[in-house]
């Protein structure tokens, strides 16, 4: 009987030098992973909306229902667009060795914040400041 060996799942650290090549492999696999879902969940929901498809019912209640229905989607399927636009980005980024900097700052980002959010172009810090500002402009 031969015995399987778990390979472990390699995950960066700060004991290594940031954004060396194995952080950026690590990366660029799970953004590709992600791009790979998002993109075969887009192409599921238009070939489920083709097949669902009640505008034409003669119940208002029906047609109604599935407008909305395909409204929601429509944004949903929007904003995974836009998600598959800032996952290209940051591919791009890291090969121009921007990625993992903060776009204000020019600081790290961190691993954690990273791993939490792969797309991430500012540090927790700036983030913050950008949230603040966005509460102070909503607020006057």
């Amino acid at each position: 009987m031969v015995k399987k060996t778990a390979k472990k799942k390699y995950i960066p650290n700060s004991k290594e030098k940031y954004m060396c090549a194995k952080h950026k492999k690590f990366f660029t696999e799970r953004l590709i992973a992600w791009r790979k879902e998002i993109v075969k969940s887009n192409n599921e929901s238009v070939v489920l909306n083709n097949l669902d498809d009640n505008s034409s019912s003669a119940d208002i209640v029906d047609q109604a229902s599935s407008y909305t229905e395909k409204t929601v989607e429509m944004r949903a399927s929007n904003r995974r667009r836009k998600l598959v636009n800032k996952i290209d980005s940051a591919l791009k980024r890291i090969k121009d060795d921007t990625y993992g900097y903060c776009e204000e700052t020019g600081e790290p980002i961190g691993l954690k914040r990273l791993i939490a959010r792969p797309i991430a172009t500012l540090s927790i810090q700036a983030q913050e400041r950008h949230e603040q500002e966005e509460k102070i402009y909503i607020a006057n």
